[in-house]
């Protein structure tokens, strides 16, 4: 069980020699910290002094997050590498919060340029990595493991050294605090209003909407070409063709749609067809309900704002311990009615001249806030029924296309397969989706949609710029922890996530090619050189390790 650490205010002061005789923290139940003491050389205080209390900022540059506040000399620092909305990075905080240490937090997502070097000293792509001046300590995991000893030492050395300036990376004093890919991450999101959003605020107020019949069927607020086209030229004073070209145009920028049925797929025409507005058409997708009215931002950076959004959004209400997010109290901030506002963009985003590189982006930023926003709506899903219907009903409205999350995963990103207990593909050959699909599956995506238990990748905001090596720094960093995989050469046995059992197509279809697959991708490590030992030997047990469905919510 990873510990809660909160101190206990002492009334005790030093003797005549400056050191304190005792120290006691007040720890939650823990097999290794129940109780701490520290022996440490110390000017002496007033009496009646509260050691820890919250008094020195420690500055240590641009970019960074100053925790650590306490008071009296204190000579080193502990740096933490982390990045926002990851649990572990939390627990991790909170815990280091609590010894009375200065402690700056590099957010590894805005800097970038940095994750080269940590990995140079620390051999791992994981966050959190914690350093007691230049100690490495290793991960959240790592730290709560240290025997009491080794913390009292690793204090008393952040005490009473100094650490090197140059000992350790850190952003440039001149370097911009908000360098993350969406500048408007914080609501602040500029809408640019597309010119023919009045027209279609003009038509809503119209009597062109209404019930219309198609044999037995009845199609609510719809309306034929023809009545569009004459009510444009009655209404706004367009000819004929003018009329048409902005039926089309209409059509083209996802305003409106053909009724399924009805002529759905086909261009514009002067004639009984029946269209609907886009926000009149009836599905259940989040972000349905409204008119974009903005002019059409490119999607792979509307996609990145509303990822920087909803994670900041998630980190605010974050239990302090990492391992509970608030869902009820999120869904009623002010900065989830702008997320919601914002994500009603996605409608009429252009999908099809997206490159490659600019899918995979667009598509796993998108995926990953819908799952938050869909946790916000309709709960987190607690047994298996309740998962099937989450992925396959939870969706948003995307470039005129609902896209689940089922869709989403399995439709484009793993090149239109059959999901887990899936009997079809998510794309038949007639559906419009498939243009956007990818041609073939990217097994790299399956550590970008989930996290690793015990250390996230430290991306977590996908650019089209650098994403296949954001991708493979995501694998490295999923294969590092032992809930992705286990090796025991003793045994010849490898254990691994069930994403490997459920997706083993993609990663070639055979335990040997499956193994092969994950050597390639690992860093260099004592697990990878396990790994190569057993494969070597010729004989391998592969075995999966159980799957942790529990939720995150409060409530």
């Amino acid at each position: 069980m990873i510990p809660n650490i909160f101190l206990q205010p002492l009334r005790s002061v030093s003797d005549n020699t400056g050191i304190f005789k005792t120290i006691t923290y007040n720890f939650s139940p823990s097999k290794h910290l129940q109780r701490l003491w520290l022996y440490f050389r110390h000017p002496p205080l007033e009496e009646e002094h509260n050691l820890f209390r919250a008094s020195l900022r420690f500055g240590c540059g641009c970019g960074l997050n100053k925790m650590g506040e306490t008071e009296g000399r204190v000579l080193g620092r502990v740096t933490v590498y982390s990045v926002l909305g990851c649990p572990h990075c939390v627990q991790a905080k909170t815990s280091l919060g609590g010894l009375g240490l200065p402690v700056c937090d590099v957010d590894m997502g805005k800097h970038p340029e940095l994750r080269g070097r940590v990995k140079e000293l620390t051999g791992r792509s994981t966050v959190p990595q914690i350093f007691f001046n230049s100690v490495h300590v290793g991960g959240n995991d790592d730290m709560q493991k240290l025997p009491p000893e080794e913390l009292e030492r690793l204090v008393r050395l952040v005490r009473e050294e100094p650490v090197s300036l140059d000992a350790l990376p850190l952003p440039k004093e001149n370097q911009s605090d908000g360098s993350d890919t969406a500048g408007e991450a914080d609501g602040e999101f500029k809408c640019e209003r597309d010119a023919l959003a009045d027209v279609v605020e003009d038509l809503k107020r119209s009597d062109v909407i209404g019930c219309q019949w198609r044999r037995l069927s009845m199609c609510r607020n719809s309306f034929t070409g023809a009545q569009l086209v004459g009510w444009l030229q009655k209404e706004r004073g367009m000819e004929m063709t003018k009329a048409c070209e902005t039926g089309q145009v209409l059509l083209d920028r996802k305003y409106m749609v053909g009724v399924a049925g009805a002529g759905k797929g086909e261009g514009f025409g002067v004639s009984d067809r029946l269209y609907r507005l886009m926000e009149h058409d009836p599905h259940s997708a989040l972000n349905a309900g409204q008119t974009a009215a903005c002019s059409p931002l490119q999607a792979a950076e509307l996609s990145a704002i509303l990822r920087d959004m909803i994670l900041k959004l998630f980190s605010e209400y974050l239990s302090s311990d990492g391992k509970c997010v608030d869902y009820k109290a999120m869904s009623l901030s002010p900065v989830f009615e702008r997320y919601c506002e914002l994500a009603v963009q996605l409608q009429r985003v252009e999908l099809l001249s997206l490159t490659r590189e600019e899918k995979l982006a667009f598509f796993i930023n998108t995926y990953n806030a819908l799952v938050i926003h869909g946790n916000l709506r309709m709960g987190a899903p607690t047994n298996m029924w309740q998962r099937y219907k989450f992925f396959n009903y939870v969706s948003y409205l995307i470039g005129g296309e609902v896209f689940t999350l089922q869709d989403i995963e399995n439709g484009v990103l793993r090149g239109n397969r059959k999901g887990v207990a899936q009997l079809l593909r998510p794309f038949s050959k007639t559906d419009p989706r498939l243009q956007v699909a990818l041609p073939d599956a990217e097994p790299l995506i399956h550590f970008a949609l989930n996290c690793g238990a015990k250390g996230c990748p430290p991306i977590k905001t996908y650019t089209p710029q650098d994403i296949d090596s954001q991708l493979r720094t995501a694998a490295e960093s999923f294969l590092e922890n032992d809930d992705g995989c286990v090796v025991d050469s003793e045994k010849g046995e490898v254990c691994l996530s069930q994403i490997f059992k459920w997706y083993k197509a993609d990663f070639g279809g055979t335990d040997e090619k499956l193994l092969n697959w994950i050597l390639e991708h690992m860093g260099e490590s004592p697990k990878r050189s396990s790994l190569q030992r057993v494969l070597s030997s010729g004989k391998i047990k592969v075995s999966y390790l159980p799957y942790d469905w529990s939720t995150n919510s409060s409530h």
